[in-house]
């Protein structure tokens, strides 16, 4: 017969105080981890914003508060809302298109052929190599008189004549080749999150499927693609995050356009800090783009739940 506590209280089980015990006796472990995070997410996020609320000269030094007036000077630019809308635009366009092309190199790759192990190496490529460099390789290919991907445009008669088209010189075709570019070295990785994903669909199930009469199409989009739903869900939030703050690419490809035709909110940040020397006003304006891109993942993550299925 077991005894009760006066008052009818129940006896503790010491479950708080054994939790307390397996975290410090966890810290050593996890310790390492939680002062990287701290030292390199959230110490920098902290001194950010914190520079978005001071007034800070050109030589660097913090005159004091302004509040929230750098936000004000923030939303009161007259190109922040154009810059904004091509931000957008420059991710789904980015994102959506190297998903699109993913699928279908996924697919290739997933077949056997000869020279399959090659094929997949050289995806890798433009993974491996310098996103700047690989830049670099289509900023001078533009060029109009010694450029190899204009003198292509000249010959097969996109073009009418070699100095006849300045791609990076103006603002909207230099805007449209940043984004091929970001395209190609956003493929392998997500063609390989693709291809990983299609080798977890069962053979079984593509076996039964054309036992019963479905097409290749049918297959794919009824039966492959439903499987691929976690491996495509995780590459397109990662795609979001890097594709928003790129910088590299846009940098190259329009940073000698004068003006913010071409601009994103990365490159405006890196024009503000390098051409107006205004670190308060960069910080807050780094922190309208956190805000953002926690805002953009919030709501993909609330929408399609991609660890649902893990």
């Amino acid at each position: 017969m077991s005894r009760s506590r006066p008052g009818g209280a129940e006896p503790r089980t010491g479950r708080p105080r054994q939790g307390w015990r397996d975290t410090v006796a966890a810290l050593p472990w996890i310790g390492p981890a939680l002062i990287l995070i701290f030292g390199v997410v959230l110490f920098p996020a902290v001194v950010m914003f914190v520079n978005s609320t001071r007034d800070i000269s050109i030589s660097g030094v913090d005159k004091g508060s302004v509040g929230l007036d750098n936000y004000v000077e923030v939303f009161s630019f007259p190109y922040f809302w154009p810059i904004f809308v091509r931000t957008i635009v420059w991710v789904v366009v980015v994102v959506a298109a190297t998903v699109v092309i993913s699928l279908g190199l996924a697919q290739i790759l997933n077949k056997a052929f000869p020279g399959r192990r090659i094929v997949r190496l050289a995806v890798i490529i433009p993974w491996a190599a310098s996103v700047v460099m690989t830049t670099m390789v289509v900023y001078y290919g533009l060029e109009p008189y010694f450029g190899i991907i204009n003198t292509f445009l000249v010959d097969v008669g996109l073009v009418d004549t070699p100095e006849g088209y300045g791609w990076t010189r103006n603002p909207d075709t230099a805007f449209a080749w940043s984004i091929v570019v970001a395209v190609f070295v956003s493929l392998p990785f997500t063609t390989y999150t693709i291809l990983a994903g299609l080798q977890t669909v069962p053979g079984e199930v593509l076996e039964a499927a054309k036992m019963d009469g479905a097409g290749p199409a049918r297959t794919y989009f009824g039966v492959v693609l439903p499987q691929l739903r976690s491996a495509l869900a995780v590459a397109v939030l990662i795609n979001i995050i890097n594709v928003f703050n790129s910088l590299p690419i846009l940098k190259v490809m329009t940073g000698s356009i004068p003006g913010y035709d071409a601009d994103t909110i990365m490159t405006l940040i890196f024009k503000y800090i390098q051409n107006q020397h205004k670190v308060d006003v960069a910080s807050a304006l780094s922190v309208v783009a956190f805000v953002i891109v926690i805002v953009i993942v919030a709501v993909y993550v609330r929408v399609v739940k991609p660890m649902k299925e893990i």
